[in-house]
């Protein structure tokens, strides 16, 4: 199977790519800097959105028995391939499993080769197609946000987090990411223009699109999960956040020396640095940034990043997956952690939690953490928007509590003003 060769047109406007995300097809827009390389069939073309538009190949499954085929795929298609995997893989990566209600209900991952591929450019958009193709225009939906669904109560989640900080004190754990659910029911809105609006009030460098048959993702991450250039793999665990505020450059420092935030962490980037080497040549795995500060249109956030040599004995895939799920989004250590957000949790995260990106190729790729995010199933009419944080030993449970309402805050008035 090969589709090295496409149709190229340049001059795409701007309306015809909303069209295309608005369609209700499948598609994946990803809003992260990139070049495809010299050996690409388009490249070296520098980008900063991608948009990824109906189904020339893909893989689909629900399971540990589809990475072989998911894998060749990969292999075979020597094109540009795009998708995600939902968090709940896990369980066919380790011996868990998950009983907790999903929502919105996003396979385990799900992979295609797109008919359409628009890259945005300094000079504007281009198209590179398998054929030609017409896209329908789908119904306007007049947005509207019904009862909301019940969550964790403040004293609920304190009590939650105290039962895990026994954990932690009994040595079981390090750290844990403890999230919870937010949501409304008997709701509609239009997926694409309410990831426009996330854009306008939460912009982020690893914000992305899906549409998988009437299932959404509106996401403005600001985290990467792993990105693969030639033989260099890094990951960039986000863990420490505050309030972002007129006097900022005080609020960076006060988190820069909060020592709880760091050890956060820290305690993250130790557990990046193990699953890098599992695919790594030896003795290459380095810390390149500990803990920097970056800004963030409501909060500021401790990044850190994390590089390694890829062995040639690893597939690409591989080294993906021996990264997954992200530490950022577990805790230390990681199978004992993410038995401990099974259990306390009381929802399956689905998406959230997961990776959405892209595959070159020459398979290299680049993927996002799934986090501030709003997922949508159209046909249940739910939409949910889960947030957590990192608990440790030293977490006071009331700030985690209000930490988690910060990061709901940008998500609720984004959906109660886009049905107004």
């Amino acid at each position: 199977m090969s589709f090295q060769v496409r149709n190229r047109v340049e001059g795409i406007a701007e309306e015809e790519i909303e069209h295309v995300l608005s369609s209700g097809e499948t598609v994946i827009e990803l809003r992260t800097d990139g070049v495809s390389t010299q050996n690409s069939w388009c490249g070296p073309i520098k980008f900063s959105r991608m948009v990824a538009s109906g189904i020339e190949s893909e893989y689909i499954a629900n399971g540990k028995a589809g990475l072989t085929e998911l894998r060749q795929f990969l292999t075979d298609a020597r094109d540009f391939v795009f998708g995600y995997f939902n968090y709940d893989f896990k369980n066919d990566l380790e011996s868990l499993s998950s009983n907790n209600p999903d929502s919105i209900g996003f396979p385990s991952f799900h992979f295609f080769v797109p008919r359409d591929l628009y890259l945005k450019t300094e000079k504007g958009w281009m198209c590179f197609s398998h054929g030609e193709s017409e896209v329908q225009k789908t119904d306007s939906v007049l947005p509207r946000i019904g009862k909301e669904l019940n969550t964790v109560s403040k004293g609920e989640y304190i009590h939650q987090v105290e039962n895990l900080q026994q954990h932690i004190q009994f040595g079981d754990i390090y750290e844990v990411n403890y999230c919870i659910q937010h949501g409304f029911e008997n709701t509609m809105v239009d997926p694409y223009r309410l990831y426009q609006e996330l854009q306008q009030n939460s912009p982020a460098p690893f914000s992305c699109f899906v549409a998988d048959n009437g299932k959404y993702l509106m996401s403005s991450s600001p985290e990467r999960f792993m990105r693969k250039e030639g033989n260099r793999i890094i990951s960039q665990p986000m863990k420490g956040t505050n309030r972002r505020m007129s006097d900022n450059e005080k609020q960076k420092e006060a988190l820069r020396n909060n020592a709880k935030e760091v050890a956060e962490n820290v305690m993250i980037t130790d557990l990046v640095r193990n699953d890098l080497s599992r695919s790594a040549k030896k003795g290459s795995v380095k810390v390149d940034e500990l803990c920097g500060v970056y800004e963030f249109e409501h909060v500021n956030t401790m990044i850190s990043t994390v590089s390694a040599e890829l062995r040639k004995d690893v597939h690409p895939l591989d080294a993906l997956l021996n990264a997954f799920p992200m530490g950022s989004m577990t805790g230390a250590p990681k199978i004992r952690a993410m038995e401990l957000i099974d259990q306390f949790e009381d929802f399956s995260r689905g998406l959230y939690s997961g990776a959405v990106g892209y595959f070159t190729p020459e398979l290299d790729f680049d993927f996002n953490v799934v986090i501030r995010s709003i997922l949508y199933n159209e046909v249940k009419q739910v939409v949910t928007f889960p947030t957590g944080g990192a608990i440790t030993i030293n977490s006071d449970p009331e700030k985690e509590y209000e930490e988690c309402m910060l990061k709901a805050e940008a998500m609720r008035n984004v959906l109660l003003n886009h049905a107004k």
